[in-house]
């Protein structure tokens, strides 16, 4: 009988001991859960704070990528801290959680953040060399993280420029894809503005080179026959000093 209490004692105590390392190993390692929380809350102030200061209006998802499940990084006895890896909190990101205690060590944390905003698209196929029209674009939501070439945010830059590329439905522009048309060829027949002050004066013109709004040209004044350097301000007109 003393022996069967015993081993009966013997067999609880091994049972307990067998339960309590979980618990002690579990305390004693940092899981990957954990980076994985810091990573998820770090980001979601530093999206936050960049959107904030750059005043940009959109919403953002968030997705960390999930660790190897094995990993077992010592306990930190410290708050972990994280800081961004790369140049900004858009796209495919890294972030570097770090312990700082008294066993310190380094982890890069992989994650995808998708800033959804409302940017400038086709809304039919547009030929290369085709002005942009309202009938021709709008407004839709994407995810510009991963937008290299850019985007626009409003109809109206877009509207009155010229198509370099051929566009699809749906594609969205970019501002590389635009430059504004010539409103003055070489040779072309100019009013020719002089202004000062208050006072104007207009005179015939010939256009010696041709631009886009706003851009300088040589012009011919037919009157004086003087050749003189003004700037384009509308489709057959130009404005130069008196």
């Amino acid at each position: 009988m003393i022996l069967s209490k015993l081993s009966l004692f013997c067999a609880l105590a091994l049972l307990c001991l067998s339960s309590m390392p979980s618990n002690s190993r579990a305390d004693s390692f940092t899981l990957p859960e954990q980076l994985i929380g810091v990573t998820q809350g770090f980001l979601e102030f530093t999206v936050e704070d960049y959107l904030a200061k750059g005043q940009i209006e959109g919403r953002y998802e968030i997705e960390v990528r999930q660790l190897d499940p094995r990993m077992r990084m010592a306990y930190c006895d410290k708050e972990l801290t994280a800081s961004l890896e790369s140049p900004r909190p858009v796209g495919r990101i890294t972030t570097r959680v770090r312990c700082e205690g008294s066993n310190p060590w380094t982890v890069f944390v992989p994650a995808q953040v998708r800033l959804f905003r409302e940017v400038v698209t086709t809304v039919r196929p547009l030929k290369r060399d085709a002005i942009v029209s309202e009938e021709d674009v709008a407004l839709r939501e994407r995810d510009v993280g991963q937008l290299g070439q850019g985007f626009l945010s409003s109809v109206d830059q877009a509207v009155g420029q010229k198509i370099l590329r051929p566009t699809v439905i749906d594609q969205i522009i970019a501002p590389s894809f635009l430059e504004q048309p010539q409103m003055v060829r070489k040779g072309d027949q100019v009013v020719i503005t002089a202004r000062s002050g208050s006072i104007s004066v207009r005179m015939p013109g010939e256009a010696l080179s041709g631009g886009a709004f706003n851009e300088q040209i040589r012009v011919r004044n037919l009157n004086s026959r003087r050749v003189i350097k003004a700037n384009i301000i509308g489709s057959g007109q130009v404005e130069a000093p008196m």
